[in-house]
């Protein structure tokens, strides 16, 4: 009974670093908390913004309302990736993980192709005027980058990015509704995954 015991363990402690080596498993469940409250808090805000804009601003300063949203995603997408490093780093000190190696290099190649591919994009479609499918745009494309990325990482980012996906999808029906569906992808879902993640993974780390 012992020695089935040993070997259960040293099994167990083999699965563990064949995951280590072939998964980036320092992601943190707190820093997608974090990024879906700053997310909520820049929809906040330019929903603000939207009320105060009138036909007459809209048409003779397209150009400034449209800099000011994005100003104001940058400062989500900023905040939200300062807080994931430093928890990430805390993450992989707490797990007794190197932070940056083969797996965590492969991961961020392919979250980056379409993430960068998808923030070019939106700049084409700002540049044709074709602003209403800008939100869908960077939800559909940032549910394409996590499931790219999910490969090499938690299997629980592949159901947040067909969620994504999906809502990018049906904001992109209907364009009316792009803030608010943008608000749920990157505000809602993030704090729901986020707290999924850190109850499955780190409470009892």
């Amino acid at each position: 009974m012992e020695e089935q015991k040993e070997h259960l363990d040293a099994l167990n402690d083999i699965r563990s670093m064949m995951e280590r080596s072939s998964r980036f498993i320092s992601l943190s469940g707190l820093s997608g908390i974090f990024a879906g409250i700053f997310a909520l808090a820049g929809a906040y805000i330019g929903l603000l913004f939207m009320e105060h804009v009138d036909e007459v601003e809209w048409e003779y300063n397209r150009n400034g309302v449209i800099a000011f949203y994005i100003f104001d995603a940058m400062l989500v997408l900023f905040a939200s990736v300062a807080v994931g490093i430093l928890l990430t780093i805390r993450n992989s000190k707490k797990r007794g993980i190197k932070i940056w190696d083969n797996t965590a290099k492969r991961m961020l190649i392919n979250l980056m192709i379409p993430l960068a591919t998808g923030g070019i994009f939106c700049f084409v479609l700002l540049y044709h005027g074709v602003i209403g499918l800008v939100a869908p745009a960077t939800l559909i494309f940032y549910g394409l980058a996590l499931l790219n990325a999910s490969k090499y990482t938690f299997n629980d980012i592949r159901y947040l990015g067909i969620c994504e996906i999906l809502l990018g999808l049906i904001s992109s029906i209907y364009i009316g509704y792009g803030l608010i569906c943008w608000a749920i992808g990157f505000g809602v879902l993030h704090i729901i995954y986020g707290a999924v993640m850190y109850f499955k993974y780190e409470r009892n780390a």
